[in-house]
C-alpha cells in the first residue's frame, strides 16, 4: 500500500491506495488553527481500519503545495518521518494539479495564498499564478475546486472542497513508483511555496 497525504489546505485529506493506484481507504476534514495535530491520528485509524500497520506500507505520497505554510511543513515532515523511518520511497505531488485531476470537470483549483491573494491554477495551465481575491471573477462563478474557508470567505457558488486530494496524491505516486521505485531524493525533496513567508530567504522555483 500507498500511503497518501494532502495538507496543503485547511481542507487536509489522507488515503491509501494499492500498488496500482486504486482507492483503499479516505479520510478527509475542514480542519483550523491545529489541523495538524489531526493529521497523524486520522492516518493511523485509516490503517486501522483496514486492519493494517505502518509496516504494511511500501511508499508514501505527499502534496507539495503550494499553500498553507504551517500544513505543508506538517505534511511535509510527517511524509519524510515516515519514509526514513520505514526505509521506503516519497514521491511529491503538486498539490493544485491533483485537486484538478480528482475532479475532472473544474475549471480551476484555488488555495490561499496569504490575507488578499489566491494561488489559482486553470486547467491546462503550466504552474499556479498568485492572483488578488478582486481579480478571480474569471473562475469565481464556474465550477472550481477550493478550501472550504475560501468558499464561505468568497461566496464561491459553484466551488467544491478538495477531499479527494490525497486519494489523487496517492494514484499519481503509485503511477511514478511503478515506472522508478526510487521515488524522488527524500533529502531535496520539500513544499513549492511560490511566495515565501516574510523574513525568509528566495524560494526555490516552481518544479
Amino acid at each position: 500500500m500507498i500511503l497518501a497525504i494532502e495538507s496543503a489546505s485547511s481542507d487536509p485529506s489522507v488515503a491509501l491506495v494499492d500498488l496500482e493506484g486504486s482507492l483503499l481507504a479516505s479520510d478527509a476534514w475542514t480542519g483550523d488553527s491545529r489541523q495538524g495535530s489531526q493529521l497523524l491520528p486520522r492516518l493511523l485509524d485509516l490503517l486501522a481500519h483496514r486492519g493494517a500497520g505502518l509496516g504494511d506500507l511500501r511508499g508514501v505520497a505527499v502534496g507539495i503545495g503550494p499553500g498553507s505554510f504551517t500544513g505543508l511543513r506538517v505534511g511535509m515532515s510527517v511524509a519524510k518521518g515516515l519514509a526514513l523511518a520505514l526505509a521506503m520511497p516519497i514521491v511529491g505531488v503538486p498539490s493544485l494539479v491533483a485537486w484538478l485531476d480528482a475532479e475532472p470537470n473544474a475549471v480551476a483549483a484555488l488555495n490561499r495564498a496569504g490575507a488578499s491573494d489566491a494561488y489559482l491554477l486553470t486547467r491546462g495551465g503550466d504552474a499556479p499564478t498568485i492572483v488578488p481575491f478582486d481579480k478571480l471573477t474569471s473562475v469565481a462563478e464556474r465550477l472550481i475546486v477550493a478550501p472550504t474557508e475560501l468558499i464561505t470567505g468568497l461566496s464561491l457558488q459553484s466551488a467544491i472542497p478538495p477531499s479527494r486530494g490525497a486519494a489523487e496524491v496517492g494514484r499519481r505516486a503509485a503511477g511514478r513508483l511503478a515506472a522508478d521505485r526510487a521515488g524522488d531524493d527524500l533529502a531535496r525533496l520539500e513544499p513549492a511555496y511560490l511566495r515565501a513567508p516574510r523574513g525568509t530567504d528566495p524560494i526555490t522555483p516552481w518544479p
